[in-house]
């Protein structure tokens, strides 16, 4: 990869299996027609001794393809991790985070792309506005969200866990973000605003999950809420 890249896409692929492969190479096909300048990076952080076979799919993957580029570690977190893991090494002055499991459009990157580029935002994200992921999904999303409007009302974002997200690479720098677990997406909208950083956000499809369950278990509303909690009295301390 050349140095001062213009955009960096994170691919979060825990537990992804093979259809991690067919999503980074769709993914290269929109980006490569948005800038020449990009890297495309792989997290395949897995838990140890598990069954999961993502980590030696996507090392055989990059192998292959050294367009790209692969983290792989034992987990030492969550979700959280795995994102600080690939923003960790991203380079770009755009940095682009989806998840590789297919459900949200990667051709919403495009749209991300053409607005962050035009100066007026510092994240840009999309929201979802059709969900085909059954009730149980959409039972917590509504409950998580409306919980985060009450406690901090002064973030008008209709889906705060929405991605992928886009933002600056300065906008990175000062959010400083701490969190391994599902509170990163809170938090990054969280220090957007402490920050008085602007964001846009746009409504796409979220397509059903196929080849797995969900990560997402209904105790996770428990996490949240807790996060969304601990954070508030921190800050009213």
């Amino acid at each position: 990869m050349e140095a001062n890249i213009n955009l960096s896409v994170i691919i979060l692929g825990y537990r992804a299996g093979d259809s991690i492969k067919e999503f980074a190479q769709k993914t290269k096909e929109i980006v490569r027609k948005l800038t020449s300048s990009f890297e495309i990076i792989l997290v395949g952080n897995y838990i140890e001794n598990s069954e999961d076979k993502t980590k030696d799919i996507i090392e055989k993957f990059v192998d292959d393809n050294p367009d790209f580029i692969s983290i792989c570690k034992p987990k030492k977190g969550m979700m959280g991790w795995d994102m600080k893991e690939g923003l960790n090494i991203s380079t770009g002055k755009y940095i682009c985070v989806i998840d590789g499991d297919g459900q949200f459009p990667i051709e919403s990157i495009e749209k991300c792309y053409k607005e962050i580029i035009r100066g007026e935002y510092d994240l840009v994200k999309t929201y979802r506005s059709r969900r085909n992921d059954g009730f149980y999904r959409k039972l917590i999303s509504k409950v998580y969200n409306f919980i985060f409007s009450v406690l901090f009302s002064g973030i008008k974002s209709k889906d705060v866990n929405s991605k992928p997200k886009m933002f600056t690479r300065e906008a990175y720098e000062i959010m400083n973000l701490k969190s391994d677990d599902w509170f990163i997406d809170a938090e990054i909208m969280l220090k957007i605003n402490e920050n008085k950083m602007k964001f846009y956000e746009f409504p796409v499809e979220f397509y059903e999950l196929s080849g797995r369950a969900s990560f997402v278990k209904f105790k996770a509303i428990f996490e949240f809420v807790k996060n969304l909690i601990s954070y508030k009295l921190k800050k009213t301390n």
